[in-house]
């Protein structure tokens, strides 16, 4: 009888968090706000570009190297994202792990996820240290997807 009175307990202390939990969601309006983002009429004009133009991202130290055929990517990127030098090497790298594997999961449930846009797994791993400039700009290639697709692949909101 005693082993059912904690159980009991248990799930009434559940209850009772869950309900303060909804109660806080419903309430707070920062929860509510997590998922806007404010997208400025200037970067929404890179999103519609139709440029063509490669992005090699490379370094010659580890010689490893990325294309990214995304339009108007290149210009976002010289125009609207965070300078070179403005991140630190290993936040790129913190954030790259997570974001790579996000976008690999996507590409293999094409039924869960549009299958235009998470078309290739990207090779990225963790042991390997890529440089600066390929994490730097594989980085921000996540940023302005997210952006322009308005999609989610990590906890945080793809901010500028």
């Amino acid at each position: 009888m005693a082993f059912l009175y904690l159980l009991i307990m248990k799930k009434k202390n559940l209850s009772i968090f869950l309900c303060a939990l909804l109660m806080a969601f419903f309430t707070c309006p920062t929860f509510a706000q997590t998922d806007s983002l404010e997208i400025s009429e200037s970067e929404k004009a890179y999103f519609d570009l139709e440029d063509s133009e490669a992005v090699e991202i490379s370094d010659e130290k580890s010689e490893y190297e990325i294309i990214v055929l995304e339009p108007g990517f290149n210009a976002w990127l010289r125009s609207i994202a965070r300078p070179e030098g403005y991140y630190s090497q290993k936040f790129l790298e913190n954030r790259n792990k997570v974001l790579v594997i996000q976008w690999n999961q996507r590409v293999q449930q094409p039924f869960n996820f549009d299958p235009q846009l998470y078309q290739f797994e990207i090779n990225y791993s963790p042991f390997i240290d890529y440089g600066y400039d390929v994490n730097y700009k594989l980085y921000n290639f996540f940023i302005y997807f997210q952006r322009k697709y308005n999609q989610r692949l990590g906890t945080f909101l793809p901010r500028i």
